[in-house]
């Protein structure tokens, strides 16, 4: 595996966004907003905990709105996500993590 390294050649290791509980999650939206990828978006849970799609007819039958996974492979490990998590909802793995 070749060794990651910052631009001025410094050890850098990728932890990369493999989840997001949405028991803990509120949907505040601000991993979202950091993130350049897409690798999270918004949705709703309705009363029966289903995962449901987000638009102006169905807010009365929104509970809760959550931040699920969209695109995990487009994750390139920054981190930006966990830094202004205030919940600490995600869970990020290492490259060398995942191999294993």
């Amino acid at each position: 595996m070749s060794a990651h390294l910052t631009r001025d050649g410094r050890d850098w290791s990728p932890d990369f966004l493999v989840a997001i509980d949405g028991e803990v999650c509120i949907g505040c939206g601000r991993c979202y907003k950091v993130c350049g990828r897409e690798v999270m978006t918004l949705k709703g849970l309705n009363e029966d905990g289903d995962i449901v799609e987000l638009d102006d007819d169905e807010d009365e039958e929104v509970e809760k709105k959550i931040m699920v996974m969209n695109d995990t492979g487009a994750c390139i490990g920054c981190g930006a996500c966990a830094r202004v998590c205030p919940t600490n909802c995600q869970t990020h793995i290492s490259q060398v993590a995942k191999a294993a």
